[in-house]
């Protein structure tokens, strides 16, 4: 007797239907998360953003512990050591063989009485180690008094890791120290030109008329003029420093000229966005409910306008940067005693001192590495903030 065969299943046998593994995704349900869960999910997927943020995280621990980390004070003047090179590091120990503990040589300093110039002579024979957790100059970490370094040199011998400058100071410790101006200006500047761009824009956006008018044209004269000049003028205009006119007031009003004239951008694109939002829903329903005009900007219209403003915020920083570089190199912004990028710079204006001693152009390095991790961060931010992203 002959077994009768199903096509249908015999078909199946030969092409069997595909069997899917399901995965449990976490975001898979996206109708479930917040507008501030989907831009950072957007965010910590860009590997590029993600690089400028811990990047930044980093230098800005490195500049707030400079002082513990450099081995030496940044205001400490070495009259023996004048413009004086980066101390060579070496992993051959004294016995000729290779060491994992790092050396340099001892350095001897001599005056040419015909170009009454420093010379400085390696003695190869003389090697010394560089330790860890050294005692050395007393330094003022984040409010604590110590004298204990990160690395340095024992029994009075001094490390210079990138050089000395014309008075014999420390470049790494003053770059670092120098650090905690340059990069606090760009984030309070930021913060000041973000409140008065934030709060005038949405205003001019959502009453118009003559509000609109009036401080279109205000934006429109500040425009007008060339951004570097202007801070030069207003900065030149800020007395010199004195018993009542100290350090820290000249950073602030630094800081206040940077901001003044940096908010207008912000405001004309928040006016384009509050125009739309003047019109919407919500808008109505709250003047429906009794909101007076300012409770609706400060509650409804700045709020939505969060994710543009911080993303703003985040790409003016490293214009922030660059002002204050440019008016420190300029000799119009901070000053001695205080020491910033822009200021360590001045001392490479001339040609000819950058070509004897090329380690004075460091800072510049470190205005690059930030400007760059700063525009990685705040591309990444306009990124997770934009909707049609992938």
């Amino acid at each position: 007797m002959t077994e009768s065969v199903n096509p249908e299943a015999q078909m199946n046998e030969v092409n069997p239907e595909p069997q899917y593994e399901v995965f449990d995704d976490p975001v898979s349900d996206v109708g479930d998360l917040s507008q501030w869960q989907l831009m950072r999910i957007r965010f910590s997927k860009n590997k590029l953003a993600m690089l400028g943020l811990w990047g930044m995280i980093v230098i800005y621990i490195i500049v707030f512990l400079g002082e513990f980390i450099a081995p030496n004070w940044y205001q400490y003047q070495n009259g023996d050591y004048i413009f004086g090179p980066p101390s060579k590091i070496t992993f051959i120990g004294p016995d000729g063989r290779f060491s994992l503990r790092p050396y340099v040589f001892a350095t001897t300093t001599q005056l040419n009485q015909e170009t009454f110039k420093f010379e400085f002579t390696e003695d190869r024979t003389k090697k010394i180690p560089v330790k860890f957790f050294v005692q050395g100059d007393p330094v003022s970490v984040l409010g604590f008094k110590t004298n204990l370094h990160l690395f340095g040199l024992e029994g009075g011998q001094r490390f210079y890791v990138m050089g000395a400058d014309g008075l014999g100071r420390d470049m790494f410790a003053r770059i670092l120290v120098g650090g905690q101006i340059s990069t606090t200006v760009g984030l309070i500047g930021v913060a000041m030109s973000i409140m008065l761009g934030a709060v005038l824009g949405t205003a001019s956006g959502y009453f118009g008329g003559i509000v609109d008018d009036m401080m279109q044209r205000a934006i429109e004269v500040l425009g007008a003029f060339p951004q570097i000049p202007l801070w030069a003028a207003l900065a030149s205009a800020l007395p010199p420093i004195s018993k009542d006119f100290t350090v820290v007031h000249r950073y602030f009003l630094i800081t206040l000229v940077l901001s003044v004239v940096s908010w207008t951008g912000l405001a004309r694109q928040l006016r384009a966005k509050v125009m739309s939002y003047r019109n919407a829903d919500f808008t109505q329903a709250a003047l429906a409910a009794g909101s007076t005009d300012w409770r609706i900007v400060l509650t409804h219209m700045i709020p939505n306008g969060a994710s543009h403003i911080i993303v703003i915020g985040a790409l003016s920083i490293p214009g922030m940067i660059l002002g204050e570089t440019s008016l420190s190199f300029l000799g119009l912004g901070i000053l001695p005693p205080a020491v910033s990028w822009g200021a360590l710079l001045r001392d490479a204006q001339q040609v000819s001192v950058v070509v004897q001693h090329p380690w004075l152009l460091i800072p510049a390095a470190a205005v690059l590495i930030t400007v760059l991790l700063f525009s990685l961060l705040g591309d990444g931010l306009r990124d997770a903030v934009d909707p049609y992203s992938i």
